[in-house]
């Protein structure tokens, strides 16, 4: 995805983008995502704050909407699996309905659109990849097998690592990303820890979270380090 943006598509207000919150009331959760997709054949999983409470096994906060990643190339393959619902690109505060190729390249975030209630279900994170391996969009040398990523819960809903979940949650830092760093690592592994506190000194030095993650000297090797 570039990320530059294309022309066209809609620019929301700041009273349209308050509006939102409503517009995602609906949104489906990770098992009615699941039983949609069963079967397919791409990799996915459930990403952020939802992919968190499916690590940790309980919801621990609300979730004002559903994100799930996929390898980009593969982005047809799941929108097959929606007829008579609508994909929207989205980014930088504009919506492009029903969007294009040329947009579809250019931004990597998808919300799948009710076109009878004009309410959002889902947003499908289109990532890079380079065939089964995933890359990461805030580094593209961080590359690493969709096998080593993706982890399932018990009834079989695959989730992001949750080591890579908080890399992506650090960039901004918000309220809530707060809250699921403070949830979530108390649970993680020695070699999990490992591999957020080296992810994080890699992509975003100096992060206050590196404290917070110093791993005992015992600690064993990290075994999603690229």
């Amino acid at each position: 995805m570039s990320e530059q943006l294309p022309s066209g598509g809609i620019e929301l207000s700041p009273d349209e983008i308050e509006a939102l919150h409503t517009r995602w009331s609906s949104c489906w959760t990770p098992s009615e995502v699941a039983r949609q997709l069963a079967g397919i054949d791409t990799p996915w999983y459930v990403a952020a704050g939802w992919a968190l409470d499916l690590f940790l096994g309980r919801q621990t906060r609300a979730h004002g909407d559903l994100e799930i990643a996929i390898p980009a190339a593969t982005f047809p393959e799941v929108r097959n699996r929606f007829p008579g619902f609508v994909f929207d690109a989205a980014g930088s505060g504009r919506i492009w309905e029903d969007a294009a190729p040329e947009v579809l390249a250019a931004v990597h975030q998808t919300w799948l659109r009710d076109p009878a209630t004009g309410n959002y279900l889902l947003d499908v994170f289109r990532e890079p990849h380079d065939g089964d391996t995933w890359i990461c969009r805030r580094d593209g040398t961080i590359r690493l097998p969709y096998g080593d990523i993706v982890h399932h819960t018990a009834d079989g809903i695959p989730y992001l690592a949750p080591e890579l979940v908080l890399l992506f949650k650090a960039k901004h830092v918000r309220p809530k990303d707060q809250t699921d760093f403070d949830a979530t690592v108390p649970h993680l592994t020695p070699a999990q820890r490992a591999t957020l506190s080296g992810l994080l000194a890699r992509v975003h030095p100096g992060h206050p979270w590196i404290s917070d993650l110093s791993p005992a000297p015992s600690d064993p090797p990290d075994a999603l380090m690229p």
